[in-house]
């Protein structure tokens, strides 16, 4: 009974690890807050903490987060409602791959801070451009993502549909859509990425609230805590998102085996 007892696997719950987790960055961040090099940049939480009272009472923090959560919003909305037509259509139809993939690959390998300015241009300033520069950076990262994951669908199926009389829209409804679902998932992820790296891009053009123009504006006057509050804020969010997403693909995927 002893051998059996040392044979076996000590199993940690998920939660411990992610309290393992949380010490060793909060310690991490507490050296980082005692270097000479790094103090200033990385105050620790009894400084930071505070800093959100003190944006709140300037007015700006709750306003900061509804403009951003707007333009992420609507910025990854529009690119997830324009990418899922123009990857099936590139998957679907050569011609249509042949004019369109080139472009989109030539256009998101630019730096969103490349083209931001003409979009300030053309749109002008405040939110518009800021949502505009999210959704073309969020269609190019899904678009690309959805299109590979069609084309890796694996052609055999679609064969055997075809033999037993199978048209193309019960092709595209049966095996295509389903099949597809996992890598729509992915592009979720990823274009919700693209979205919050985008934003301090997007919210330089001219943006008068949101946590990208914050983060610049603090680190422009030397704020290090409320600063490091909003950079510690985006990443929350973006958890939370991701967590969103875990549930979405837990109730459409269900029937996907996985590698625990």
């Amino acid at each position: 009974m002893s051998e059996e007892k040392k044979k076996k696997k000590v199993v940690i719950n998920d939660k411990v690890w992610l309290l393992i987790s949380l010490c060793a960055a909060l310690l991490l961040w507490y050296l980082l807050s005692l270097g000479k090099a790094t103090g200033r940049s990385f105050p620790f939480a009894d400084k930071v903490v505070p800093s959100v009272k003190t944006m709140i009472d300037r007015g700006a923090f709750w306003k900061d987060i509804r403009s951003s959560m707007l333009c992420v919003v609507a910025g990854f909305g529009l690119g997830f409602i324009t990418s899922l037509p123009i990857a099936f259509l590139m998957a679907w139809y050569q011609p249509v791959q042949k004019i369109i993939e080139p472009w989109i690959n030539f256009i998101r390998n630019i730096p969103a801070l490349g083209y931001a300015p003409l979009l300030v241009l053309i749109f002008g300033v405040g939110q518009k451009p800021a949502i505009i520069l999210i959704w073309i950076c969020t269609f190019m990262t899904m678009s690309i993502t959805i299109y590979q994951g069609i084309k890796n669908i694996d052609v055999t199926l679609i064969k055997a549909a075809r033999v037993l009389g199978a048209n193309d829209f019960d092709i595209f409804l049966k095996i295509i859509c389903p099949a597809t679902v996992p890598f729509i998932i992915t592009a979720v992820r990823l274009g919700l990425g693209a979205a919050l790296t985008t934003l301090l891009a997007a919210e330089s053009t001219g943006a008068q609230y949101g946590i990208g123009m914050r983060i610049r504006s603090l680190s422009n006057s030397f704020e290090a805590a409320p600063m490091l509050m909003y950079i510690i804020l985006l990443g929350i969010i973006g958890l939370l998102l991701v967590k969103v997403v875990d549930i979405i693909e837990r109730k459409l995927t269900g029937w996907q085996e996985k590698i625990n």
